[in-house]
């Protein structure tokens, strides 16, 4: 079952479809209490509360999560136009710290698409005040199905 709004998903486009199978069949994310709100193709928007297994020695959310959230947002934006696509790279800058009880929002725009390469960029937000948390920048690659 997905936890994709239907309003926000073009249902008739295969390659946002492919996107959205891709996410019903993400234990990962799912596990992390991630949700996915948005799925249109070359953008993407997930959800993520930080909750208290996800904080490290400092109080402040573990960069690895925020890294996960971000790839997680990645990943359904360079699938989106129904292409097998897996990262073939990524960097992130931490901007300010996410806390225990934050809900962080990701959002991911494909910049750019050539042959079968692409870029990604996906801003992490606080929810409650808009905070930018972290830049991710994707670099990806569509792979021959066999």
């Amino acid at each position: 079952m997905s936890d994709i709004d239907e309003p926000h998903v073009d249902a008739g486009d295969e390659g946002v479809a492919f996107a959205r199978q891709m996410w019903a069949d993400d234990q990962a994310s799912r596990r992390l209490g991630m949700e996915a709100t948005v799925v249109e193709q070359d953008h993407a928007v997930v959800r993520m509360g930080i909750r208290d297994d996800m904080v490290n020695g400092h109080a402040i959310c573990h960069g690895g999560y925020i890294f996960t959230l971000a790839d997680s947002c990645f990943a359904l934006a360079c699938n989106s136009r129904g292409r097998l696509t897996v990262a073939a790279g990524a960097d992130i800058a931490f901007t300010a710290p996410g806390r225990l009880g934050d809900v962080l929002v990701a959002e991911a725009r494909v910049r750019s698409a050539f042959g079968r390469s692409g870029i990604t960029d996906v801003t992490v937000k606080r929810e409650s005040d808009g905070q930018i948390i972290a830049e991710f920048r994707g670099r990806s690659r569509s792979l021959k199905r066999h």
